[in-house]
């Protein structure tokens, strides 16, 4: 890793700093965190790095908001390449790079968010949702004591039901269900499976043979 080879590929050594990130991770909004720190570096002396950016965050708020639609990505592109010409300093010639670098490497993951409505990691809120498998759930009441707003429904030896109204999707559900049970699930691009009846008795799952 050096300044020459990177720049063959299109990047910068910068302050010579590295990221490393795996399937968690959302592309997009990987891409909207630098666009957002840059929003705010921009001195606003030119119109296309002031104004430019800020309309790729709009766009790219838009589609993590699962609000994308089809020209987006072309829109964050062609807004891209005024950005990068247009620009009197290197913050703004340099700024479209995660948005360009992401569509080049993960365009699938933006066609995901627009056309599916779904986030492949799982990460932006309003694509997600966490939903309490009835098969599995066996009414520890963890996740019902540990909720922070009171979303989960459910007592002694009763299905645990998650309020889709009042989730308000932090994970802290999904963080503290017993591996040995996984009963709580995030589904993206997919509606939440009906709750079962109210009162429900869990099915206990039972313990592997030693």
């Amino acid at each position: 890793m050096d300044f020459d080879e990177l720049a063959k590929v299109g990047s910068m050594m910068g302050s010579g700093g590295m990221i490393v990130m795996d399937e968690d991770d959302c592309m997009v909004d990987v891409a909207r965190y630098f666009l957002t720190f840059l929003t705010e570096e921009s001195c606003g002396k030119c119109i296309p790095c002031r104004e430019g950016i800020r309309q790729m965050l709009t766009i790219l708020n838009r589609i993590c908001e699962g609000e994308g639609k089809e020209g987006d990505i072309v829109m964050l592109e062609e807004l891209s390449e005024v950005v990068q010409d247009a620009s009197l300093c290197a913050l703004g010639t340099t700024a479209p790079n995660p948005v360009l670098s992401t569509i080049r490497y993960f365009k699938d993951e933006y066609e995901a968010h627009i056309r599916e409505s779904r986030c492949p990691a799982g990460v932006c809120k309003a694509l997600v949702s966490y939903y309490i498998n009835p098969e599995q759930c066996q009414a520890c009441q963890i996740c019902l004591r540990e909720c922070p707003v009171g979303a989960i429904m459910g007592g002694k030896n009763i299905v645990h039901v998650i309020d889709q109204d009042k989730c308000t999707k932090c994970g802290t559900c999904l963080d503290v269900c017993p591996i040995r049970f996984a009963a709580v699930e995030k589904l993206s691009g997919r509606p939440v499976p009906a709750a079962p009846p109210q009162g429900t008795k869990v099915r206990r799952v039972k313990k592997a043979q030693q």
